[in-house]
């Protein structure tokens, strides 16, 4: 698979196989993407991998913690989505949405069935392997911007592999949680966990493709003929 296959065909996966990936692979796929581009060679990414035993230990964790508490209402360290959404980012993230419960079959108004699907993130969407990416407090937008490389580099060298991923912040609303178990030092902050697997792309939830703004909605040209 050439880089430009990777890119066009990676997806946010929202259901894998049961199938396991190899450690070797995992270590493999951490390591290359620090290729990523990094501001002063800071290399502002801390990852934590999860799989078997521990993973099913911490799952377990959470399910009982998501039974008592609507994980949406959990304020998380960071503000994921600025708040009020305004314009065309609004509209985007809208039309996801449709698309996404669409494509699962939930109403708009089906509140259980839109629950139900958000805790999911919570299990991985059935991913046998799960990561979860930190950075030092200390740092600043520059750093975050790098981690976001890293995290995409993660994402395209998987499809090499045939893999697929879901990078996922949802879990920054239950930072603590994931700090406690994986026992972070107070000095990291949990930006995201990551879904790993061989995605099931006949299942409903991968069975569309999210939308891209045209070139002239985002990209100005100058000095070009």
């Amino acid at each position: 698979m050439d880089v430009f296959e990777a890119v066009d065909s990676r997806i946010s996966c929202r259901w894998f196989h049961d199938k396991p990936v190899d450690l070797n692979i995992v270590k493999e796929l951490i390591v290359k993407a620090q290729r990523a581009a990094s501001g002063g060679n800071l290399q502002s990414w801390n990852v934590y991998a999860l799989a078997n035993e521990p993973l099913k230990q911490f799952k377990r964790i959470v399910q009982e913690r998501i039974a008592k508490d609507d994980p949406r209402k959990s304020k998380s360290e960071y503000p994921i989505y600025p708040e009020p959404m305004w314009g065309a980012y609004k509209e985007r993230r809208e039309e996801h949405g449709v698309q996404l419960y669409g494509s699962l079959g939930i109403d708009r108004d089906d509140h259980e069935g839109r629950l139900g699907q958000y805790k999911r993130n919570f299990e991985f969407f059935n991913a046998p392997v799960a990561l979860f990416l930190t950075i030092d407090r200390k740092l600043g937008p520059g750093q975050w911007a790098d981690l976001g490389g890293y995290i995409h580099a993660l994402a395209f060298l998987a499809r090499g592999y045939g893999l697929d991923t879901c990078p996922q912040e949802a879990w920054a609303r239950l930072y603590d949680t994931v700090g406690e178990f994986l026992k972070l030092p107070p000095n990291e902050m949990l930006f995201c966990g990551m879904a790993i697997g061989y995605g099931d792309r006949k299942h409903k939830a991968n069975d569309f493709r999210s939308p891209r703004a045209e070139l002239h909605e985002f990209a100005k040209f100058h000095g070009f003929d």
